[in-house]
């Protein structure tokens, strides 16, 4: 999880840079681009994270948290 802990750093300092940029009053072409980087970074590490846990799951057949993961997605799905 070393590198999922490093990937939230990294988005971390993204958001850091997007107030930084904000409250310097940046154009805003160059905030939303910045704002579609940190968050395709987030939705990456999600799947990321998503997928370990959605592979640990199935291989110990814990239909529980597979059911709760299925939830998870299809509520990511609709947001």
């Amino acid at each position: 999880m070393d590198d999922v802990i490093l990937r939230l750093k990294k988005v971390g300092g993204q958001i850091e840079g997007l107030v930084r940029m904000i409250e310097k009053g940046e154009e805003c072409s160059q905030i939303l681009t910045q704002f579609q980087a940190a968050k395709a970074a987030l939705d990456n590490t999600f799947a990321l994270v998503l997928n370990r846990n959605l592979k640990e799951c199935m291989s110990r057949n814990d239909a529980e948290s597979i059911e709760k993961i299925v939830k998870l997605i299809s509520k990511q799905a609709t947001t």
